[in-house]
C-alpha cells in the first residue's frame, strides 16, 4: 500500500510539475476567440476525436490508430482495477470489476490495441512512408513499446488471476485471458504479483513520460480539436488596428507573440506527416514541410527562447513557400491550423521588418498604388467588356439583381479575360439582370493579405465594402475563387455581408433551370479543382455538372477536396519558384496523364498558372475556364437548332 502510494505520488508530482509549466506557457499566449459555438465544438470532438473521422480517411493507418484509441477508452477503468489489485489480490472495483461483459470488452479491445501496435510497427519499420521523414521515430517506438507493455501485462495479470481463481467474473467471458491462463498456471502465484505491479508501473511511467516527450499530443490533441476553427476555413483572423498601438498584434516575431491556440497547435502535432504528404511545396522539393514547421515552432516555444522565430527556428524560404492551399489543415487529425502560423510570420516580416521577396514587393506596391496587382490604371478595368453591352453600375443607379465582380486577373490578363467575356455572354443569354462596377471595383486585397500586408488589405476591404453597401448590392457572382472567398468569408468582418456565388454555381443553376441549354461534345475534359473553391469553400459538385454538360469527364487522381494546388495561392502567383520543381508543371503532368484533351479550370489564377505549365512542359492540353466551355456548348446547341430549323 505504501509503495503504491509513493509511486503514485511521485508520478503525479512529476506530471503536475510539467503540466503546470505547459499550462502557464499556453495561458501566456496572445488572445484567441475560441470559446464560442459550443455545439459545433462538441460535434467536432465527437466526430474527429471519438469517431476518428480524419484518421479513418486512410483505412489501414486509420484502423490502427482507432483500435489503439478506442481500446484505451474501454481499458481506462482497468487502471483503477489494477491499482486496487496491486494492494489486494482479492479486491476489485465495485460492480464493474465483477461484470463478465466488461471482461469480454477488455479482452477484445486489449487484443485490438496490441494488433494496432503491431500494425504501427510494421508501417514504421517495413512500409516506412515518406511522410515520416523528419519525425522522432525513436520516441514513437518507445511510446508503442510502452503501450504494448501495458496490454501484455494486463493479459498476463488477468490470465494469472483466472488460473488462481481470483477473478470475480465467469472465466468464459474472457476467452483470450482464459486460454492464456492454462499456459501461465505453473507460475501464476508469482506472475500475478509481477504482472499487476509491472502493469501499474508502466502506466505511471507512461504518465510521467508523456508531458516531457515529443508525444505531448496524446494529452492535448483532443483539447486542440475542441478549440479548432468553427467559422469558414478560408477566413483569416483580422488584425485589430483600432486597439492602442502597444496592444496591436503584428503577427508573430517571437514565440511570446503566438496566440494560445497557436501554442496549443505546436504541442498537438503527432508528427504523423499527413500534412507533409499533401503539401505542394514539399512535394515539389521545397524546404517547407507543415509538419517540420510545427515541430520547429514547438521546440522554439518549449525552449522559452526569446530570439526571433525567423530565421532562428524557421528559415525565410519556409515562410514564403506556402501557397495557403489548406491541404495540410484538412488532413491534420488534431486540428492544427498551419496557415494561420504562416500568415502571422509573414505579417511580422512584412509589416514590421519590411522583409519579403523582391518580386512580391513589386506586387504590394502595385496593389497599394493602383488597387490591382498588375499596376494597371483603374480606367482599364472595363476594356474586357468593350462591345459586349455590359452595364457599368453608376453611383445612384438601382442595384442589379446580380453584381458581376470581375476581379483583377480577368480585367488585366489576356488569358483570364476569356472567362469574364464568356460569363457575361452567358448571363446575357439567360436574361440575368447584372452589372459590373467597372473602375469602382478594386482588388479585394487577397494577395496583399496572404502576403502578410494586413494594412493594405484592410484599406481595400473598407473601400470595397463602402462601394458595395453604397450601391445596395445584395448578390455577387465572381469567376475568381480568391475573390469569392474574400468577399464571402472575410468581408463580413468589415461590415460587408453579401450572398456571394461562384460563377460555376450560378451557371450550373441556369443550366438546371433550362435558361442555358448546352450541347455536349466528344471532347474529353479533366477538371482541376481550385484550392480556394473545392477545399476552402466546398464547391465541388457544380463544376462537375458543367463538365458533364459540355463533354466527357476524366478525373485526375488528386481531385475535389484533395486537389493539388496550381501554385498561385498565398500570393505565390507574383513570386518566382526558385526552389525545387514548379508546382504548376507538376499539376499539368498529372492532368496530361489522364489522356484528356482539355484541362478545365474555374479560377483565373489557375488559368494563367496551368496555361504556363502547359507551355513549359509541352503537354498536349488546352486550358479553358468552364464558362468558356459552357458558352461554346450553348452556341453549339443554338447552331444545331438553327440547322434543324433550316432543314
Amino acid at each position: 500500500m505504501i509503495a503504491l502510494a509513493l509511486a503514485i505520488a511521485i508520478s503525479i508530482a512529476l506530471f503536475a510539475r510539467r503540466a503546470l509549466f505547459l499550462y502557464r506557457l499556453v495561458r501566456a499566449g496572445k488572445p484567441a476567440a475560441r470559446f464560442d459555438n459550443v455545439p459545433a465544438r462538441v460535434r467536432m470532438e465527437a466526430t474527429v476525436v471519438v469517431g476518428q473521422s480524419k484518421l479513418l480517411q486512410r483505412l489501414l493507418p486509420g484502423l490502427m490508430h482507432a483500435a489503439i484509441f478506442w481500446g484505451f477508452l474501454v481499458l481506462f477503468p482497468t487502471i483503477v482495477i489494477a491499482m486496487i489489485g496491486a494492494v489486494d489480490a482479492h479486491a476489485t472495483l465495485p460492480w464493474l470489476g465483477a461484470q463478465g461483459w466488461y471482461a469480454l470488452l477488455v479482452d477484445v479491445f486489449a487484443l485490438l490495441v496490441l494488433a494496432g501496435v503491431l500494425t504501427a510497427f510494421v508501417i514504421r519499420k517495413v512500409v516506412r512512408p515518406k511522410r515520416f521523414v523528419g519525425s522522432h521515430l525513436g520516441e514513437a517506438d518507445l511510446i508503442l513499446a510502452l503501450i504494448a507493455g501495458i496490454v501484455i501485462t494486463l493479459f498476463l495479470w488477468h490470465a494469472s488471476q483466472i488460473a488462481l481463481r481470483l477473478n470475480d467474473y465467469p472465466s468464459r467471458w474472457a476467452p483470450i485471458s482464459n486460454a492464456l491462463s492454462a499456459v501461465v498456471a505453473p507460475v501464476a502465484p508469482v506472475l500475478e504479483r509481477v504482472a499487476v505491479w509491472a502493469h501499474v508501473l508502466i502506466i505511471l511511467s507512461f504518465l510521467v513520460y508523456l508531458p516531457y516527450s515529443k508525444h505531448l499530443h496524446i494529452l492535448v490533441a483532443a483539447i486542440n480539436v475542441y478549440f479548432g476553427r468553427t467559422r469558414a476555413r478560408g477566413r483569416l483572423e483580422k488584425v485589430d488596428f483600432e486597439q492602442p498601438e502597444a496592444e496591436v498584434r503584428f503577427g508573430s516575431a517571437r514565440a511570446a507573440d503566438m496566440t494560445w491556440k497557436q501554442m496549443l497547435d505546436t504541442m498537438s502535432c503527432t508528427e504523423c506527416g499527413r500534412c507533409q504528404e499533401v503539401c505542394p511545396a514539399w512535394n515539389t522539393g521545397k524546404p517547407l514541410s507543415p509538419k517540420l514547421l510545427m515541430m520547429n515552432l514547438r521546440d522554439h516555444l518549449l525552449s522559452q527562447a526569446t530570439t526571433p522565430i525567423v530565421p532562428n527556428a524557421v528559415i525565410d524560404d519556409v515562410v514564403w513557400d506556402c501557397v495557403t492551399c489548406g491541404a495540410c489543415v484538412r488532413e491534420c487529425p488534431v486540428g492544427i491550423e498551419h496557415i494561420d502560423h504562416v500568415i502571422d510570420l509573414r505579417r511580422n516580416l512584412v509589416m514590421v521588418e519590411s522583409r519579403f521577396p523582391e518580386e512580391a514587393g513589386t506586387m504590394l506596391r502595385d496593389v497599394d498604388r493602383s488597387s490591382n496587382p498588375w499596376g494597371k490604371p483603374q480606367a482599364d478595368r472595363t476594356q474586357w467588356a468593350e462591345g459586349l453591352g455590359v452595364r457599368v453600375l453608376q453611383p445612384g443607379e438601382p442595384a442589379p439583381e446580380v453584381l458581376f465582380w470581375v476581379g483583377c486577373a480577368p480585367a488585366f490578363d489576356e488569358r483570364a479575360r476569356k472567362s469574364a467575356v464568356s460569363t457575361a455572354k452567358l448571363l446575357q443569354t439567360a436574361g440575368v439582370d447584372f452589372a459590373i462596377l467597372g473602375p469602382r471595383e478594386s482588388c479585394t486585397g487577397d494577395p496583399a493579405r496572404r502576403m502578410g500586408d494586413e494594412y493594405t488589405f484592410q484599406r481595400l476591404a473598407g473601400e470595397n465594402v463602402a462601394t458595395l453597401n453604397g450601391a445596395g448590392v445584395k448578390k455577387v457572382v465572381t469567376t475568381c475563387p480568391h475573390c469569392f472567398n474574400t468577399l464571402g468569408k472575410e468581408y463580413p468582418d468589415f461590415g460587408g455581408s453579401y450572398e456571394v456565388v461562384h460563377h460555376t454555381e450560378f451557371l450550373a443553376g441556369l443550366v438546371r433551370e433550362g435558361k442555358l441549354q448546352p450541347a455536349a461534345s466528344d471532347r474529353t475534359i479533366t477538371y482541376h479543382d481550385s484550392c480556394y473553391l473545392a477545399r476552402h469553400n466546398d464547391v465541388r459538385t457544380e463544376p462537375r455538372e458543367l463538365v458533364a454538360a459540355v463533354g466527357k469527364a476524366v478525373e485526375m487522381p488528386r481531385n475535389r477536396e484533395r486537389t493539388f494546388c496550381c501554385g498561385a495561392g498565398g500570393a505565390r502567383m507574383w513570386m518566382e519558384e526558385k526552389r525545387g520543381r514548379p508546382i504548376n508543371q507538376e499539376r499539368v503532368r498529372e492532368a496530361a496523364a489522364t489522356g484528356a484533351e482539355t484541362l478545365a479550370v474555374a479560377c483565373p489564377f489557375c488559368t494563367v498558372m496551368l496555361d504556363d505549365g502547359v507551355r513549359e512542359t509541352g503537354a498536349k492540353l488546352q486550358v479553358f475556364d468552364l464558362a468558356t466551355l459552357l458558352h461554346e456548348a450553348v452556341e453549339r446547341k443554338s447552331q444545331e437548332r438553327l440547322t434543324s430549323t433550316e432543314r
